[in-house]
């Protein structure tokens, strides 16, 4: 199991604004479980992982960039980091590869401001932005840094922080439509958890209705 002193590894916080309780089987209870979705994000992490370093066109660019941010226990790799030349030194612009496509759910762009909390910390400043790019458009959607997105970041670490440190997989809250995405869906089992509670709930109702 995980030592709360442990760091917080950046793809928990997209695992948990994903389901919480998916955050808590992969990073409390170490359960993981390989699908198609997370066979494709292997095949495309796979170039950024080999690592290193170029220059084109006055940009830096850092592929398997180490990440740290103290204040928030967090680290982990970034898949590429541009440095974009500036009148006041270099800038940071973090990006990150995904499978499939733009998501409804936030939980890609708090993995990437978590990328851009710890660039701040390293160098001393500002990352007002990046981008994710994705497979299957092939394209990279920019993600501003906003004060909304950082709370959201900020939130999430510390809601993960204090899961770890109670040592408990909460409970999944409803059966929802990401559910048959999870690769995790078999050993989770959210429907076996909830359908007791929702057979006492149906108790309850129809002794009230007596």
């Amino acid at each position: 199991m995980a030592s709360a002193e442990e760091p917080i590894p950046l793809s928990a916080l997209q695992h948990a604004v994903y389901c919480l309780r998916q955050a808590a089987l992969i990073h409390l209870e170490r359960v993981w479980a390989e699908n198609r979705f997370t066979a494709e994000g292997d095949v495309l992490h796979a170039v950024a992982d080999k690592g290193g370093s170029r220059k084109a066109r006055g940009v830096r660019r850092v592929l398997a960039l180490p990440l740290v941010c103290h204040r928030l226990n967090l680290t982990g790799t970034a898949d590429l980091v541009e440095f974009l030349p500036g009148p006041e030194g270099e800038t940071a612009f973090p990006v990150e590869y995904k499978r499939g496509k733009p998501k409804l759910h936030r939980a890609d762009e708090v993995q990437l401001c978590a990328q851009a909390l710890c660039l701040e910390e390293m160098t001393g400043r500002p990352v007002p932005q990046g981008a994710l790019f994705y497979a299957e458009t092939r394209r990279r959607v920019t993600v501003p840094f906003d004060a909304e997105l950082r709370a959201l970041t900020e939130s999430t670490a510390l809601d993960l922080a204090a899961m770890l440190v109670s040592r408990r997989t909460p409970p999944p809250t409803s059966l929802r439509s990401r559910c048959r995405a999870c690769s995790l869906l078999e050993l989770c089992r959210p429907d076996a958890v909830l359908r007791p509670v929702r057979q006492w709930r149906d108790r309850m109702l129809a002794r009230a209705l007596e």
